[in-house]
C-alpha cells in the first residue's frame, strides 16, 4: 500500500480475468489491474484477445497470470514439474499473453501466478527459483505480485525483480499470514458488507482477521477481488465504493 499526500492511501485492484467465467465486463469497470489467464488453466486465444482489448478500452493494466498446464483441474492441482520445464511454461505463457496484448495496443506489465503455483511457491524453493528465473530471463522488467512475506517474492528481490504485495478481500487466512486453501471449509468469504468493511480496515490499517480471530499485520499494494465467485461483481463494486468513501484512492501503481 503506496500513499498520498493530498488524498490519503493509494491501492490498486485487481482481478481474475480471462477465464471464460464470471462478468469480465463488469469487473473491468471496477478494478484498476487485470491477472488475464495465458490459456494454461483457462481461456482460448479468442477469450484472451477479447479480454486483453476490453482491458485497453477500460484503462486496466494487464498481468500475466501464468499457470500450470492443468485445464482439466482449473490450475488449482499441485504439479510436481521440473524447475526447467516450468521455466519454459512461464516464458511460454508470458510471451503468448505479451504478444496478444500488444496486438490491441496494450501490453503485459507485471505477472501473477495462478492457484495451486501461486500458493506452492510462496514455499516450494525449486517452482519459486523456476518462476522467478523465467522473468529473469525475459530481461526482468515485470514484477512478480505475490503474498507479502512469501519465497517467491524474497527470490524475486534477491535477483532484482520488482515486487507489488497483494491482499485477498474474499479468502480466509491462517494465522501465519497464509490462505486458508480451497479445499476446507470457510476458505472463501461471501458477504458483501463483510468484505467491503475488511478491505477498507486492510488498507487504513494493514491488518486483517485470520479464521481464528487474531490478527495478522499484511502490506499490500494491491487487493485480489475473485472475478469466479459467487457474487464477485457486487462484492467488487461495494469494495470500490467503500474505499471511496473512506477518501482511499484506488489506481494500479
Amino acid at each position: 500500500m503506496s500513499s498520498s499526500a493530498r488524498s490519503g492511501p493509494t491501492v490498486d485492484l485487481n482481478a481474475d480475468l480471462g477465464e471464460g467465467v464470471g462478468d469480465d465486463e463488469a469487473m473491468l469497470a471496477v478494478v484498476t489491474s487485470a491477472n488475464v489467464a495465458c490459456g494454461f488453466h483457462a481461456g482460448t486465444p479468442r477469450e484472451l484477445v477479447a479480454t486483453c482489448r476490453a482491458a485497453a478500452a477500460a484503462g486496466v493494466r494487464i498481468g500475466a497470470q501464468v499457470s500450470y498446464p492443468d485445464k482439466e483441474g482449473f490450475g488449482r492441482r499441485f504439479m510436481d514439474i521440473e524447475p526447467a520445464q516450468l521455466t519454459a511454461d512461464i516464458l511460454y505463457q508470458i510471451g503468448a499473453l505479451d504478444a496478444i496484448a500488444r496486438s490491441v495496443g496494450t501490453q503485459v506489465t507485471y505477472v501473477k501466478p495462478h492457484g495451486a503455483l501461486y500458493n506452492s511457491i510462496g514455499t516450494h524453493e525449486q517452482q519459486a527459483d523456476a518462476v522467478v528465473a523465467a522473468i529473469v530471463e525475459l530481461g526482468g522488467a515485470l514484477p512478480l505480485m505475490g503474498l507479502p512475506g512469501s519465497l517467491s517474492l524474497r527470490l524475486a528481490a534477491e535477483r532484482g525483480l520488482s515486487v507489488i504485495t497483494e491482499a485477498f478481500a474474499d479468502r480466509a487466512y491462517r494465522p501465519d499470514g497464509s490462505l486458508v486453501p480451497r479445499s476446507e471449509s470457510d476458505a472463501v468469504l461471501t458477504d458483501t458488507a463483510e468484505i467491503a468493511r475488511r478491505v477498507v480496515r486492510l488498507v487504513e490499517h494493514g491488518e486483517v482477521m485470520a479464521v481464528d480471530g487474531s490478527r495478522v499485520q499484511v502490506s499490500a499494494e494491491s487487493i485480489c477481488l475473485h472475478g469466479d465467485t459467487p457474487g464477485a461483481v457486487e462484492h467488487a463494486r461495494a469494495v470500490r465504493a467503500a474505499l471511496a468513501d473512506a477518501g482511499v484512492v484506488v489506481a494500479a501503481g
